[in-house]
C-alpha cells in the first residue's frame, strides 16, 4: 500500500465535466470504462480507510470513562487532511486517463446456457 499523499499530490479535488468519447477511446465501451473506474475507486476507498484508521490508532488512548476524553491535535490534523482528499472516484478517473489502470476482458467464449 502506497502513501496516499504521493498518489494525489497533483490531482484537482473538484469534479469536472469530461467528454464521454474520451472514456470510450481506451475500452471501446462506456460501461466497461465506468466499470474499470468503479472497481479502482472501491479499492482506493478501502485503502484510504485502512490508512486513515492505521494513522489514527497510533494516537488512540484507551480510557475507562467518557469524562477522560481529550482532544488530540495530531488526530485532528490527520482527519482534516483526509477530509480534503479528492474523492476516490476522482482519483480513479485521473488514473484511468493517465493510463495507470490496466483492464482485461474475461473470456466470453464460455456460454452459460
Amino acid at each position: 500500500m502506497t502513501d496516499i499523499k504521493n498518489q494525489v499530490q497533483n490531482i484537482n479535488p473538484n469534479a469536472r465535466a469530461r467528454d464521454i468519447r474520451d472514456f470510450i477511446n481506451k475500452t471501446g465501451n462506456i460501461y466497461e470504462a465506468l466499470a474499470v473506474i468503479t472497481s479502482r475507486a472501491k479499492q482506493l476507498s478501502v485503502d484510504i480507510k485502512q490508512e486513515l484508521h492505521g494513522k489514527l490508532e497510533e494516537f488512540a488512548i484507551t480510557s475507562e470513562t467518557i469524562e477522560e476524553i481529550q482532544e488530540n491535535k495530531e488526530q485532528i490534523e490527520i482527519s482534516k487532511f483526509y477530509e480534503k482528499l479528492p474523492n476516490p472516484t476522482i482519483i480513479a478517473t485521473e488514473e484511468y486517463f493517465d493510463g495507470k489502470l490496466e483492464h482485461r476482458q474475461r473470456d466470453r467464449s464460455t456460454n452459460l446456457d
